[in-house]
């Protein structure tokens, strides 16, 4: 059995091609969708500002194999934003990632003398 690796994903994206409807779904859902809301979760969760409504961003866990490493953590990220968003019928381009690799992250502890 491969090491498996848990990982932190954020998928960036621009709206495009918002439907009437969309934008007024997304500008009537916006104060559930602020900086409150932004938790890394399996299920991705979306935050954006309503004004202008132009960029998004959405936050996600992924777990998988360590030697697959980051990029495929990325992309397996960027695919679940994209069947998200197709499923609410929101338009979007420009998806790109960040992803931090939890099992490898560095913790700087203050020493005893430090604090």
């Amino acid at each position: 059995m491969s090491e498996q690796h848990t990982y932190r994903v954020i998928v960036r994206g621009t709206w495009d091609g918002l439907t009437d409807e969309a934008r007024s779904r997304l500008l009537a859902e916006a104060p559930g969708h602020g900086m409150t809301s932004m938790r890394f979760t399996e299920e991705g969760s979306l935050s954006y500002e309503p004004s202008p409504l132009k960029h998004f961003s959405m936050r996600y866990v992924v777990v998988s194999d360590a030697a697959d490493g980051e990029e495929m953590a990325g992309a397996i990220a960027e695919d679940r934003a994209e069947t998200a968003l197709r499923g609410l019928g929101y338009g979007y381009r420009d998806l790109r990632s960040t992803v931090t690799d939890l099992d490898t992250m560095k913790i700087n502890r203050k020493s005893a003398s430090r604090r």
